[in-house]
């Protein structure tokens, strides 16, 4: 068997479109499998490839529904791991509970952690995703874990468009590192703005800090969930003066409110990477879809040949 017939990438039911396109990007064929559910809702899998020493790649967001999408995960893993795989990688783009990575307050769990050791509990080899919530959780593993950035995919089209004295702008205090990253990338001025959370979905602005008058304005962050953040820090850069403003994050996870809260804000265009699958009615007008699997595809080829995939990780 040659090294190419060694790899298998399989997919479970959260984002089959994305694992296809990466095996069209890698010319290889979406191994062949069965992710079901039983009549009481139990995930049902069968693998119909032979992966005996196999290298395998199973491609699962553990996007919404999280509780669903994580146990199939687990369940797929244990699958490839009975049925003698060699090596099992963990594709999640990305991965959920990650907002939970410390104890803010008294008598609450660390969930990311407790998802880490499920995913090697389970039997998985390392792990590759993108875009951590906290860089930190990559320690929560007893893995390896490849964590890739998004940047690239997004700073490029950024860096097509004809931006005028542009600025990034961070909307909160803990997206800093990746604005002043893009500020960088696209030789932008930066600002930052200073938000007080109250509750999990209430937060408000309290300044700003830098200047944004006349410029064209990108304002980034790892995900959007709700849109609370960001479409605040969009109304908050357009009253300070701000000519465009665009937004750009990694994961879409644009639940309760958000497509109103987006429809609604003074936004140009809404950049938006193809980690979580997006549904038709979610996607308005003014939102731009990017694809990571070419940078997945890079990634897989690269743990699946033994190289270097440091060259892949440009979040500085």
């Amino acid at each position: 068997m040659s090294a190419a017939d060694r790899l298998k990438i399989f997919s479970g039911t959260a984002h089959r479109g994305l694992a296809e396109e990466i095996c069209r990007e890698l010319g290889q064929p979406l191994g062949s499998a069965m992710v079901g559910r039983f009549p009481d809702g139990e995930v049902d899998v069968k693998i119909y490839d032979d992966i005996r020493g196999a290298d395998v790649f199973i491609v699962q967001p553990t996007c919404p529904p999280v509780n669903d999408t994580l146990v199939e995960l687990l369940i797929m893993i244990d699958c490839c791991l009975r049925a003698s795989s060699d090596r099992i990688t963990a594709v999640i783009p990305y991965f959920g509970y990650a907002r939970k990575d410390r104890k803010d307050e008294g008598r609450v769990p660390i969930s990311a952690k407790l998802c880490a050791n499920m995913i090697s509990a389970a039997g998985a080899d390392r792990v590759l995703t993108i875009d951590l919530h906290a860089s930190q959780i990559q320690g929560f593993f007893d893995i390896p874990v490849d964590h890739l950035y998004s940047k690239p995919v997004i700073c490029d089209y950024f860096a097509g468009l004809t931006l005028n004295n542009p600025a990034v702008v961070a909307p909160d205090v803990g997206s800093i590192r990746m604005a002043r990253a893009y500020a960088a990338s696209l030789s932008a001025g930066l600002a930052i703005v200073d938000k007080r959370r109250h509750s999990a979905n209430n937060t408000t602005v309290e300044n700003l800090i830098g200047d944004v008058d006349g410029c064209d304005v990108v304002i980034v962050d790892d995900m959007i969930s709700t849109a609370g953040s960001i479409t605040e820090a969009a109304k908050t850069v357009k009253q300070r003066g701000a000519q465009r403003v665009l937004l750009g994050a990694t994961h879409a996870v644009l639940c309760g409110q958000a497509m109103s809260k987006l429809a609604e804000a003074p936004v140009e265009e809404v950049v938006l990477c193809n980690t979580i699958p997006v549904p038709k009615e979610k996607q308005l007008d003014k939102i731009t879809m990017l694809s990571v699997a070419p940078l997945l595809a890079r990634a897989i080829d690269r743990i699946h040949r033994s190289a270097s995939v440091s060259a892949l990780f440009d979040g500085d």
